[in-house]
């Protein structure tokens, strides 16, 4: 019974998901929504957490609370016809490997650019040492 409300609520996710991907790309979603999309997407995707998971119960609280709380900040940034006609969308048309691929490789290459940018802080900061 509870495994398969989870599964259910698992599910449910999955189609949110892929409706907030249908809602970015929509031209009548605003930047800022955008935003917030990507950057909880970004973290959802990404390795690197605010608090590792190795570190008992807190390690997995960032994921409970964070990501969902990004998911709902999306959906409330969305306009309500946009995120109605994105469902919908969601509902019948999946979303093709090959964005799977887009958004994995858009993550990495976020990732990266932050990894240079702080590395090229990191090496100012030495140069300019005494």
């Amino acid at each position: 019974m509870m495994f398969a409300n989870l599964q259910k609520r698992a599910r449910a996710l999955k189609t949110e998901l892929v409706a907030l991907y249908y809602a970015a790309r929509d031209p009548r979603t605003p930047w800022y929504a955008r935003l917030v999309m990507l950057a909880t997407l970004a973290y959802a995707a990404s390795p690197i957490d605010l608090i590792p998971d190795f570190i008992p119960v807190l390690g997995y609280l960032d994921d409970l609370i964070l990501v969902p709380a990004g998911i709902a900040l999306s959906i409330r940034l969305v306009p309500a016809e946009v995120m109605r006609e994105a469902r919908q969308r969601a509902a019948t048309t999946p979303v093709s490997r090959r964005a799977n691929w887009l958004v994995g490789g858009l993550v990495l290459v976020l990732w990266l650019l932050a990894l240079a940018w702080m590395g090229r802080l990191g090496w100012a900061w030495w140069q300019s040492r005494p």
